[in-house]
């Protein structure tokens, strides 16, 4: 394997260690040239010459059949589409998917645990809820939890030059696909083959600056006899985008401290002297002093906006493999492999350094005999560039795909035998200071007060002085931590024609698997060992299960103008010493009144098996984006909408334990529409759609346990309750008497539980017009719309409902439209891609932004048979949706994108056909 360095950190360089089990490996070996996916029996198996040639497998059955439309709605984007409308990269076309109504934070949002990865949130319902499939398979889950708590798939490392199209299905599948199937099911199509050789080359940059990147693809196909090989290869890199290189977000209307000392009982601050004005270079030239009513102190602007990249760095390699070997007319074998390699760079937090942080973050000093709070966040000036603290992902992903199929011989059955294993590994660098920053800044540590304080006589000329890169070094390092997951499954699929009704033919499928899913997350072991300036413990953490499940699917013409289908699966886990077993089903209804409309309905369960982080995890940290603490509040006799504590930002701490005796979630969904196609030129749709989940696995709600606190602590509940004792055992709080953070809430412990419900409805509508002209060229007109008409949940079971749609801290989208219009004239092809995005609450929570539109367009000239060029411009008004009411960094975070308009230049070339 190969590895990735780190410019200026040498030391930092990953080890990385053997990803899969040792017969996937081999296997891996064996087949290096052959490789990642056939379709699932699902997607994979061709017709024969004796077969129909119209029949096309849709995602949501097993089953071929002669039409695209089913008792479900299946929403199809193209390879062409994704580059036609001005999508990035998969990702990209499935982020802006109007069924992609939820808020999810991705590798461009920020401080968050995943910022090398990306993902989507179909109906909101979280992206724990959605399936990812990979040509009908099952990708390893990124080994870091999204948010810290739930297993997802990363969408982050998929090239789209393989992909051939993309498949949404709306609502739950899992008596198709077992767990996790129950907003909807998203299935990426590769490519099964190609004629000769192609090389893509493609560059781009933004108009405000920051965020270019560049790609190269090169793909083609070598068939010798019964053998056909198709290959792909993908490079590409990001530059990462600053705030500072924005002029809204390049500053704060209040300064951020960069240097102070702080007499902690008063309050008050010490003098610096001129260290603020001989120091007015750091921080690119802003460092200024503060003056405040207790003292002055060193401050920027500017430093929140030099230490936060909006874009991510990025550097990533894909390789693709697909090889199939006919040893007959009715046996094929075929061997598939995905390889990503994915280098993620970015920057959120400015190095800094607080007195005794280990320790109550103040320290006592002999020389003042006070109790003291000093302060340091290092400038770029000081430690070789802005870059230099940057953390660093470094990821490998692979997946397997082994099989043989054809049809049983003698008989009239197909069938698929597989072995698919997927693997992913990330690697993070994270920058720390080291455990020997306090003494050298406050010199010797001499001892402890009789509050258990530490004592130190410092000399201030250590806190004001301009720091060398070789002194930074001395107290600085950087931990590295693994994560890794696996899943390997073994399967066989079938499918064939029963029987013959009067209306058309029974089709039956059916499925067995046996599966196995793990996970690492090992942590530096120097973090529990003292050697970072740290308290805060890291545990490793360690879970697998194992699966197994038995499906069948059955398809029936009732009449000409009407179908049936139905489905079953029995999905059986086993983990943490225990089984849950799980029985879906589904069943669908086709109805054709005429030969232009057909009316479809059908309804589903669906489940998921309790995530394994949640049942796994031993001990999880992290913060709340806000906390209103109410027990201060009722002690100060306020009102929320008076009270400093109400609502402040960022919120508490947080610890989560996992619990082994989740319970799988349950889902049921149902949906009706229509289809009408009076000709090939015009098509419409209308779909509604309904989804529930109960049993839905939450964390305790922190908000609902600071009420009860309250509640118990001010007598309007029995203190010595139950309720109350493990509700006051959970909320950690400062005493009363610290000289610092006061009765503040120190951690909020919580843990998983399957108590929550979760309901949500609306409307799908899609149409597609083309028109042909003689002289004019020829257009298609396609729109998609998708609107939530409702969406409600409580966490338990006599709780009211809550309406999720009227919460103003609720950033999922209402409702979103996506339009676009191609114009083919000969050797030019022009798209107009227009996205209008609804209404979401403001950064304050008090009102709601308006709705949105962003334009797209594209433009490809054919010049001869191998050669295209085209241009591509997103966000052609160069419009920001700004939001200042939240404060810094005045825009939408995660809804919008800062980057303003983008444009690239796109080369491809084709030979040897």
């Amino acid at each position: 394997m190969q590895h990735i360095n780190y410019p200026g950190n040498p030391a930092l360089k990953p080890v990385l260690k053997p990803v899969l089990k040792p017969l996937a490996a081999c296997l891996l070996a064996i087949f290096y040239s052959q490789t990642y996916s056939s379709n699932a029996f699902a997607q994979t198996t061709e017709p024969k010459a004796d077969a129909k040639p119209d029949s096309v497998v849709i995602t949501g059955s097993r089953i071929p059949r002669a039409s695209l439309e089913g008792p479900a709605a299946v929403t199809i984007i193209t390879a062409e589409e994704i580059t036609k409308q001005g999508y990035k990269n998969v990702f990209d076309a499935l982020n802006n998917a109007v069924q992609n109504s939820g808020f999810t934070q991705g590798e461009d949002f920020g401080n968050t645990f995943t910022p090398s990865a990306n993902t989507i949130s179909l109906r909101g319902l979280g992206p724990n809820h959605t399936l990812i499939l990979l040509d009908g398979r099952r990708m390893a889950d990124f080994p870091i939890a999204y948010e810290g708590t739930i297993n997802f798939t990363n969408l982050a490392n998929i090239p789209s030059n393989i992909v051939e199209r993309i498949e949404i299905l709306n609502g739950g599948a899992s008596a198709i696909y077992g767990s996790d199937a129950i907003a909807g099911v998203v299935n990426i199509i590769l490519k099964k083959q190609s004629q000769g050789y192609n090389l893509n080359v493609k560059i781009g940059d933004t108009e405000r600056g920051g965020g270019s990147n560049k790609r190269v693809q090169f793909s083609g196909t070598a068939n010798v006899d019964q053998l056909r090989s198709l290959f792909s290869l993908e490079y590409s890199e990001r530059e990462p985008l600053r705030a500072t290189q924005r002029d809204f977000m390049a500053t704060r209307t209040t300064p951020s401290t960069t240097l102070s000392r702080k007499d902690v009982k008063s309050g008050r601050f010490f003098d610096l002297g001129d260290t603020c004005s001989q120091q007015s270079d750091f921080f690119e030239g802003s460092q200024i002093t503060y003056k405040t009513s207790k003292g002055n102190y060193c401050a920027s602007p500017r430093l929140s906006p030099m230490h936060w990249t909006v874009q991510t760095k990025n550097q990533s390699l894909n390789l693709f493999n697909s090889t199939n070997l006919d040893l007959n007319a009715d046996t094929t074998l075929f061997a598939d492999i995905l390889f990503g390699k994915n280098k993620t760079e970015n920057d959120t937090r400015s190095p800094s350094w607080v007195s005794s942080s280990t320790n109550q973050s103040y320290f006592w000093n002999k020389n003042t005999n006070a109790y003291e709070a000093w302060s340091k966040v290092f400038a770029p000036e000081e430690i070789n560039g802005v870059n230099r603290f940057n953390r660093l992902w470094d990821d490998q992903s692979v997946g397997v795909n082994l099989g043989i199929k054809g049809v049983i011989p003698g008989t009239q059955w197909n069938y698929e035998a597989a072995y698919s294993a997927s693997a992913y590994r990330s690697e993070n660098v994270a920058p720390r200071t080291l455990a020997n920053i306090d003494q050298f800044f406050l010199g010797p540590k001499l001892g402890l007060d009789k509050a258990g304080i530490a004592i130190y006589a410092p000399d201030q000329q250590r806190l004001t002085q301009r720091l060398t890169p070789a002194e930074f070094e001395q107290i600085t390092g950087a931990s590295r931590s693994s994560d890794s997951s696996r899943t390997q499954t073994l399967s066989l699929a079938v499918n064939t024609e029963l029987w013959q009704l009067p209306a058309g033919a029974v089709k039956t499928a059916g499925i067995a698997e046996i599966g196995r899913q793990s996970f690492d997350n090992v942590v530096d072991p120097r973090v529990n060992q003292g050697y970072f300036n740290t308290v805060t413990k890291s545990d490793d953490v360690h879970g697998s299960r194992q699966r197994y499940a038995l499906g069948a699917e059955v398809y029936v013409p009732l009449l000409k103008e009407v179908t049936a289908s139905l489905a079953g699966r029995y999905d059986d886990y086993h983990f943490a010493g225990r089984k849950d077993g799980k029985l879906t089903y589904n069943g669908g209804l086709e109805v054709r009144p005429t030969k232009e409309l057909l009316l479809r309905g059908n309804y589903a369960t669906s489940f998921r098996a309790p995530d394994m982080n949640y049942i796994f995890k031993a001990r999880g940290t992290g913060y709340y984006s806000s906390t209103t603490d109410y027990y201060r509040c009722k002690a100060e006799g306020k009102e929320l909408k008076d009270c400093d504590y109400a609502g402040y930002s960022p919120g508490a701490n947080y610890v989560q334990f996992g619990s082994p005796d989740l319970k799988s979630e349950k889902g049921k969904s149902f949906g009706l529409g229509l289809v009408w196609s009076p000709s090939n030129q015009f098509d419409v749709s209308l779909d509604y759609w309904n989804i529930k989940i109960s049993d839905m696995v939450v964390n305790l709600s922190s908000d609902q346990l600071l009420r009860d606190e309250a509640d118990c602590r001010t007598g309007k509940r029995d203190i010595n309750s139950s309720l109350c004792a493990d509700t006051i055992n959970r909320i950690k709080r400062y005493p009363k008497d610290a000289l610092s953070r006061a009765g503040e809430i120190q951690e909020i412990w919580v843990n998983p539980i399957n108590a929550a419900y979760q309901a949500t409805s609306g409307i799908d509508i899609s149409g597609k017009y083309q028109l042909k002209t003689s002289g004019y060229g020829d257009f298609i007109l396609k729109a998609n719309y998708s609107k939530v008409l409702s969406k409600k949940s409580k966490q338990f079971e006599n709780d009211e409902l809550y309406d999720d749609l009227a919460d103003l801290g609720n950033s999922d989208w209402r409702d979103k439209l996506i339009t676009s219009l191609n114009w083919n004239k000969g050797d030019w092809s022009n798209t107009l891609t227009v996205t209008r995005y609804g209404k979401i609450p403001n950064g304050s929570g008090k009102y709601y932004l308006s709705p949105t539109g962003l334009a797209n367009w594209s433009t490809v000239y054919q010049a001869n048979k191998n050669l295209s060029v085209s241009v591509i411009i997103n966000n052609v008004f160069n419009k920001i949706k700004y939001d200042y009411s939240g404060g810094w960094p005045n825009y939408p975070v995660g809804s919008f994108s800062p980057t303003g308009r983008q444009g690239w230049l796109e080369v491809n070339y084709k030979f040897g056909a």
